[in-house]
């Protein structure tokens, strides 16, 4: 699934983030087209946190393929 980010208005001195969360789907021809599948807005800083926070889960989780992939090549010779 993919998104689309825009700046949104902001609201009481707050910035704000619209996030389209699309997907991809076949029409009746048979082709394939993109719909929105729902619409977040969320603050701009939340959404900064949310992101840095993945990131890190998303390093760590690279760390520990890596370690797996040495562990399966001693296995392998």
């Amino acid at each position: 699934m993919a998104k689309v980010i825009a700046e949104k208005a902001a609201e009481a001195g707050k910035k704000y983030v619209e996030i389209k969360h699309t997907k991809v789907m076949k029409d009746a021809a048979g082709k394939d087209v993109t719909v929105v599948d729902w619409v977040d807005q969320r603050p701009v800083d939340d959404m900064i946190t949310q992101a840095e926070a993945e990131l890190k889960t998303a390093e760590e989780k690279v760390t520990e393929l890596k370690a797996d992939i040495v562990e399966y090549k001693k296995i392998k010779g």
